[in-house]
């Protein structure tokens, strides 16, 4: 089971918390990793990947709903794009 958060709103130690929470289950994948041959490296590059590859597909979601937010306020306000 993975831990919530001891509060929903900011608290000081949040961060800590939410890696102390993700910290079994990281050990459980890497662990799991080179058990079947990756190396300890291979996998930190990867990791390093799909958080930089993440962050992309988050910040590109993002500006394509403010695209959208943009096209639907012309068409409401009755403008063409």
């Amino acid at each position: 089971m993975i831990n919530p958060p001891k509060r929903q709103e900011e608290y000081p130690d949040r961060s800590i918390d939410c890696q102390e929470a993700m910290e079994p289950g990281f050990q459980a994948i890497v662990d799991c990793m080179i058990e079947v041959g990756w190396t300890r490296g291979e996998i930190m590059q990867s990791l390093r990947r799909l958080i930089a590859a993440d962050n992309m597909t988050q910040k590109e979601n993002a500006r394509t709903e403010a695209q959208l937010a943009i096209a639907r306020a012309m068409i409401r306000a009755g403008k063409s794009i």
